[in-house]
């Protein structure tokens, strides 16, 4: 497939492995030796209540080596009995890295309480390894659930924040101001519909001025500012149910779940490799590749 790219293709993955990988060499993960479903947090949940568990394991472990092929090193954070979903390692935090090249993390506060023990191993981690923390104090009714709804534009200039479902627009709106002051823009997009409950289900920025959407996740107003933002390529509601947008691009690749022909077009316009990994057990829960890792600065 190298062979047969075009002079500009490749100058196009070029670009955006440099920009994409400007602070990206390491990816978190955590293995899903007690992963199952034993709570009804979403509509995929409700559909699938029980999950192969080997299966799970040996498709995380083909994640983890697709990891690795386009360059990543992994950190594994070790699970514990009890937690169950540990294994959805975008949820708990967001990391970053500030103006000055320090590394900060902003802890989650989970939505669901059965969920927020998990939080607690994820910040100890972080913080072993020498991570700002930075909390919010976020309390009562606010909710903010890392980069699940919180995604950095491949630029790193920018963060577009998801509420509606998981994070609430209290809790975005005292993230964007602690991001703000630190020089970054935050884009607030409201989610509407329950199947598209993080914004990682229905958003992957594929180069620092592209983005995949479904454009039926989210508010006519929220919409509107998304495509005046950036260059959309839009895919149906039947492809988003398939987590087509919960893939992640990294060094000129794209990591999905599946391949549609749609997709293969877009990806290929942006030229953008594809990386196929499927993930259907941790479908049944909800989430897929970008909900399954922390690209770590």
């Amino acid at each position: 497939m190298e062979n047969a790219e075009t002079g500009s293709k490749q100058f196009r993955r070029n670009y955006q492995s440099e920009t994409l990988t400007r602070h990206l060499s390491h990816v978190l993960m955590s293995r899903p030796s007690y992963f199952a479903i034993t709570e009804f947090r979403n509509p995929f949940a409700r559909h699938n209540p029980s999950v192969d568990l080997p299966l799970a394991l040996q498709q995380w472990e083909n994640l983890g080596r697709a990891f690795q092929r386009v360059g990543l090193k992994i950190f594994l954070l070790d699970p514990l009995s009890g937690l169950e979903d540990m294994c959805f390692t975008a949820s708990h935090a967001f990391v970053g890295i500030d103006r000055e090249d320090r590394t900060f993390v902003i802890p989650s506060r989970m939505l669901h309480r059965s969920r927020r023990d998990e939080v607690e191993q994820f910040t100890s981690w972080y913080s072993q390894q020498g991570y700002r923390i930075m909390e919010l104090g976020l309390a009562g009714e606010e909710f903010l659930e890392g980069t699940g709804d919180l995604l950095w534009n491949p630029d790193w200039e920018s963060v577009w924040a998801g509420f509606g479902h998981r994070s609430t627009r209290a809790a975005v709106d005292q993230f964007a101001a602690l991001m703000e002051s630190m020089n970054f823009e935050v884009r607030k997009l409201e989610l509407v519909d329950p199947y598209f409950f993080h914004l990682n289900l229905c958003l992957a920025p594929l180069a620092p001025e592209s983005l995949l959407i479904y454009p039926g996740a989210f508010a006519p107003e929220t919409l509107a500012h998304i495509r005046s933002c950036a260059q959309t390529f839009e895919v149906t509601r039947e492809e988003a149910l398939q987590f087509v947008c919960n893939g992640v691009s990294v060094n000129g690749y794209y990591i999905t779940p599946r391949m549609t022909r749609r997709l293969e077009q877009i990806l290929g316009r942006e030229g953008v490799e594809p990386i196929v990994v499927e993930l259907s057990e941790f479908e049944k829960a909800g989430g897929s590749v970008a909900s399954l890792k922390m690209l770590l600065p």
